[in-house]
């Protein structure tokens, strides 16, 4: 089962509390959100007090992407915040282990990050043990204006093949410029947890949404995994 996530940092931060309303009554599964250090990467981004303040607004549960070295610190902050589910990256802890148990300890569901260039290799079973969701960046995180890699989707097809072999079913999400002609190829390379931003925020979000949920639902945009190349 496909499941939409819509990225926050692309919404009008004036009208945050219509626009959750909005996409919940659209169907939108998750409301991802990008915290960022400036020092793992370039940007900086939502903080848990922004998270705090809106956690009221939606019943969405909230998709935390923490984009910062050495998350573990951030950790209990941003499940105080209202997090439901909280991604770190391999390439920005010491010892990603440690900061995957202790998001389980608190009850929440752990994912891990992979940037671009980073091979799935270092995904080993001792890992895959402590997650619930593998996180493919299909941009370089924290970069605004990127293209989609194209190589990514044979990237995110082996990557399937590899977590359906270890524990099928398991959430394989997807993050960087997915749009309405690119989240269909996706979906059929093996994602099933898409996040989108502007594709779903500029213009009308409910018909946007609405667009992308078919996409996904008809025979040429989902439902079958296969290894896909080009952009």
């Amino acid at each position: 089962m496909y499941k939409l996530a819509i990225s926050l940092l692309e919404m009008d931060y004036r009208f945050l509390e219509q626009s959750l309303k909005e996409i919940e009554a659209a169907g939108v599964d998750y409301v991802h959100i990008d915290v960022m250090d400036g020092a793992f990467v370039p940007s900086l981004g939502i903080g848990p007090k922004l998270m705090e303040r809106i956690r009221s607004s939606t019943e969405l549960p909230f998709d935390v992407h923490m984009m910062v070295q050495e998350p573990l610190r951030l950790i209990p902050r941003i499940v105080q915040a209202g997090a439901d589910m909280i991604t770190v990256h391999y390439e920005a802890c010491e010892d990603v282990k440690k900061n995957l148990v202790c998001i389980r300890e608190y009850g929440r569901r752990a994912g891990i990050a992979l940037n671009p260039e980073t091979p799935l290799e270092v995904l080993n079973e001792e890992l895959l043990e402590q997650v619930d969701v593998v996180h493919l960046m299909t941009t370089c995180p924290g970069v605004e204006g990127q293209s989609f890699i194209p190589e990514s989707m044979e990237k995110i097809a082996l990557l399937r093949k590899r977590l359906d072999s270890f524990r099928p079913g398991m959430d394989l999400e997807v993050d960087g410029n997915i749009t309405m002609k690119s989240i269909g190829r996706v979906a059929r390379a093996g994602a099933n947890v898409l996040v989108s931003g502007r594709a779903l925020v500029q213009g009308n979000m409910t018909e946007n949404i609405r667009q992308m949920r078919n996409i996904l639902q008809s025979p040429e945009g989902g439902n079958v995994y296969e290894v896909c190349a080009g952009s």
